[in-house]
């Protein structure tokens, strides 16, 4: 009789390694493994193919995900100018849905029972992968082999690879951090940023330079977009996911990038991390500085609030719901007219708006300039204030201040 399969979202690391053990020995489940390039560090993803297909997994499926990552989910925050709480890129958030999405297909593809990931329970990861799983099949089942084993540290995830003949790299247990990445940045945390008072040591950035080391002249950038979609550097037109790795380096060769901050996670606890992402606060400084531009007042006012709506929502792995459906189309509306160029300064760690221009800007000279040729009529203003402050008046007469009412 065949055994059930199981479709694991698998890095090549030390903990999905062992989730195909764990899954072989205490679940009885033949293993599908699915490795998704979605721009991480780790390019040599054939050799992570092998090691899985040296365990005896049914098969291991590795995907390039970037250029898809990049126009179909990118674009998206991009367009909702995602910060969560208003202080990040979003991140992990943004690449797990595209990750669930493949286990689905390829569950389908083979028949699969389960799907299965090596999120901890003390994550948000668990909860992106498990959501986006169950929103597009919902009678799939899955396993987190991580909050059931009682491998309670690395150490011990350490000694089971060894028992069971998993192959360790040297050194497995020296690096401190646990870093996830990915096109849009990196994320960083453990080690000895566990404590929010420790100043982060300089072997936590890979992607963006001190800005003591930074050039002594500033690099001037121009950004190009159509209908919100990044396009062209410097007037080089190039698909998104080459546009960010070379933004990438312009801005983290500058220092620009890092952010270091306490978030508030999805199940209930703080955490302190740390990311890296030049081109994700490059291009989405520099959109909204377009969109300053191009979207009308009211329409701004009200993509803002539900920009931190787009965040908060994704973040807490609602990707494939009504809601992001819904708040996506509202975004999309907007993205119509924010074509044009932006132009930024980079300069020992920061970045500034220096320029923008759209053939469908909202900016009037005639109306906004206080030379003798303005078209702006002055002598209206005085209707307007009067109308506008009528109410107030009379609230003041009746109740207020000129009502004489102590």
């Amino acid at each position: 009789m065949s055994k059930e399969k199981v479709v694991l979202a698998y890095s090549g690391g030390l903990d999905t390694s062992v989730c195909v053990k764990w899954l072989q020995t205490e679940k009885n489940l033949d293993v599908i493994c699915v490795c998704g390039n979605v721009g991480q560090e780790e390019t040599d993803l054939e050799k992570k193919r092998q090691k899985a297909l040296s365990l005896g997994v049914l098969d291991c499926k590795v995907l390039d995900l970037r250029d898809e990552f990049s126009d179909e989910y990118l674009t998206h925050a991009i367009a909702a100018n995602s910060m969560y709480e208003n202080k990040y890129p979003l991140l992990s958030a943004l690449s797990r849905p595209l990750l669930a999405a493949k286990l689905v297909e390829v569950a389908h593809e083979y028949g699969a029972t389960y799907v299965a990931h090596g999120c901890t329970g003390k994550g948000n990861d668990q909860v992106r992968f498990e959501a986006g799983v169950l929103a597009l099949d919902p009678d799939l089942k899955v396993i987190a082999p991580v909050r059931e084993w009682d491998l309670k540290c690395r150490p011990d995830e350490v000694a089971y690879a060894h028992e069971h003949g998993i192959p360790v790299p040297e050194g497995a247990n020296d690096n401190p951090y646990s870093i996830d990445d990915n096109l849009w940045g990196r994320a960083i945390e453990c080690g000895h940023m566990e404590d929010p008072w420790n100043e982060p040591l300089d072997d936590a950035w890979t992607m963006t330079k001190s800005p003591e080391n930074t050039p002594d002249t500033p690099t001037y950038v121009e950004i190009g977009f159509e209908a919100g979609k990044p396009v062209s550097i410097d007037g080089e037109q190039m698909k998104l996911s080459e546009l960010i790795i070379k933004l990438n380096k312009i801005a983290g060769d500058n220092g620009f990038g890092r952010l270091d901050l306490v978030e508030d996670r999805l199940v209930g606890l703080k955490s302190r991390e740390c990311y890296e992402v030049p081109a994700a606060l490059t291009l989405l400084q520099a959109h909204k500085a377009l969109e300053d531009l191009t979207v009308e007042g009211d329409v701004l006012r009200a993509k803002f609030a539900l920009e931190q709506q787009w965040a908060t929502t994704v973040y807490n792995g609602k990707w494939f719901s009504p809601l992001k459906a819904a708040l996506d189309a509202f975004m999309d509306e907007t993205q119509k007219f924010v074509t044009g160029t932006v132009r930024l300064k980079f300069f020992k760690g920061n970045l500034t708006i220096v320029g923008r221009k759209s053939p469908h800007s909202l900016y009037d000279y005639g109306l906004a300039t206080y030379d003798r040729d303005t078209t702006f009529d002055e002598k209206s203003a005085a209707g307007f204030i009067y109308l506008d402050t009528l109410s107030l008046k009379t609230w003041s007469k009746v109740q207020g201040p000129g009502s004489g009412i102590a």
